[in-house]
């Protein structure tokens, strides 16, 4: 049964390649959705996929790429939409 996410990162996670860190993982889970830097400095997650797959995503998240500093990845449930087709970094 597919799930989706909602996963807030805190912490050191702009300006690191972080956002592309994250697709490449969704990308091999093949999980679907965006990912995206907020104002505030932290970056969001949204996903679709299998749930196991989501919590690996997630995991990935909270250890993130070489430079990140994270500071928590906040995870919350989404209703499944279906309504994407890939996982793309979202860009201002």
């Amino acid at each position: 049964m597919k799930k989706a996410a909602k996963i807030i990162v805190k912490g050191t996670v702009q300006g690191i390649f972080f956002r592309q860190f994250i697709k490449d993982h969704a990308d091999k889970l093949k999980l679907t959705g965006f990912c995206r830097n907020l104002e505030s400095g932290d970056v969001e997650i949204i996903v679709e996929g299998e749930p196991d797959q989501i919590e690996r995503l997630a995991r990935f998240a909270r250890e993130g790429p070489k430079h990140a500093q994270i500071r928590s990845a906040d995870v919350s449930e989404r209703k499944w939409t279906g309504s994407f087709r890939e996982f793309k970094v979202l860009r201002f």
